[in-house]
C-alpha cells in the first residue's frame, strides 16, 4: 500500500531550486534511503514534507490525504515523525520528558488542564508516562534505565537514540530520519542499522531515512532514491542506483566517475 506520494515537488529559495520536481514515495513498510551529496537537497525535502517549508508546487500526500499547507503538529498528528540532522532535545528535561513530549500532538489537557490537573488530566499524564517508558524500553537496556538522567548527559548515540524514542512516542505510521548515523563510530552504526530493521519489523513502522553513509544504505534498505542539485536522478535496488553514472558522477565528479562504484 502506498503510504507517501510526492509528485512534482517543488521548493524555491531566491533563484535556487533546492527541490527541483521530485517524484517519491514509500509504501507500507519499506525501509527507503534517500542519498545524494551535500547540498543536494535532501533535508529540504524532508522540511517541505513535514511542513516546516511550504511547497511551491506539487502534491504530497499521506494516506491520500494532501500534507500542503499542514503545519509540522497535523503533518505530525497525521502520523509522520522525524529526527533532525542536527539533534534537537530538550537538554534539561530528563530522557523520560523528552519522549513525554513527543505525545503533546494527542494529548488534551491543553494549559488548563496543566495548571487545574483536574482527575482526567493527571490520568491522561501518567498515561503518557506510560507509553514514553514502553517506547524507552525499545532501545534495551539503552534509556528505560536512564529515564531520570537529564538529556544532555547521555552520549552522543544515546541522544540519537532518544531522538528516535520521541518521534516513536507520536505513534506515528511513517518515521523520517536525518542522518541518524551521523558522527557514530562503526559499532554503534552496525547498531543503529538493527535498530531501523526492528522498527519495521516489531513495530511495523515504514521508515524514509536521509544517509551518507554507504555500507549502512546498503545494508539497510529496501529501495534507494538518490537526489542532486534538487533533481531524483536514479531510483531502485542499492546495487541500481550505487552502480548508475549519473550517481557516481554526483559522488566522485566526472572526471573520476569511469568505471567506479559508490
Amino acid at each position: 500500500m502506498r503510504l507517501l506520494e510526492v509528485e512534482n515537488l517543488v521548493k524555491h529559495f531566491g533563484g535556487v531550486a533546492a527541490v527541483d520536481g521530485v517524484d517519491f514515495h514509500a509504501d507500507e513498510k519499506e525501509i527507503v534511503s534517500v542519498i545524494g551529496p551535500n547540498g543536494a537537497g535532501k533535508t529540504t525535502l524532508f522540511n517541505v514534507v513535514t511542513g516546516f517549508f511550504e511547497p511551491d508546487s506539487g502534491k504530497m500526500e499521506f494516506e491520500k490525504l494532501s500534507l500542503v499547507g499542514l503545519k509540522p503538529n497535523r503533518v505530525t498528528k497525521l502520523g509522520i515523525a522525524r529526527t533532525f540532522q542536527q539533534i534537537r532535545l530538550f537538554p534539561n528535561l530528563t530522557v523520560l520528558e523528552n519522549a513525554m513530549v513527543g505525545q503533546h500532538c494527542r494529548t488534551k489537557a491543553g494549559p488548563f488542564g496543566a495548571i487545574i490537573r483536574p482527575p482526567w488530566a493527571v490520568r491522561e499524564e501518567r498515561e503518557i508516562a506510560d507509553r514514553a517508558r514502553e517506547v524507552l524500553g525499545f532501545f534495551g537496556d539503552r534509556l528505560l534505565p536512564m529515564q531520570d538522567t537529564m538529556a544532555f548527559e547521555l552520549s552522543y548515540a544515546d541522544r540519537r537514540r532518544l531522538e528516535i524514542a520521541r518521534a516513536m512516542a507520536t505513534m506515528p505510521k511513517l518515521l523520517l530520519l536525518d542522518e541518524p548515523t551521523a558522527g557514530m563510530n562503526p559499532v554503534e552504526k552496525h547498531g543503529l542499522v538493527e535498530l531501523i530493521g526492528r522498527l519495521r519489523a516489531e513495530r511495523g513502522y515504514t521508515v524514509v531515512l536521509i544517509e551518507h553513509d554507504m555500507p549502512v544504505v546498503k545494508n539497510v534498505s529496501d529501495r534507494v532514491v538518490a537526489i542532486d542539485h534538487g533533481k531524483v536522478i536514479a531510483q531502485g535496488t542499492y546495487d541500481e542506483v550505487s552502480s548508475d553514472p549519473q550517481v557516481i558522477e554526483a559522488y566522485l565528479g566526472k572526471q573520476k566517475a569511469t568505471g567506479q562504484q559508490i
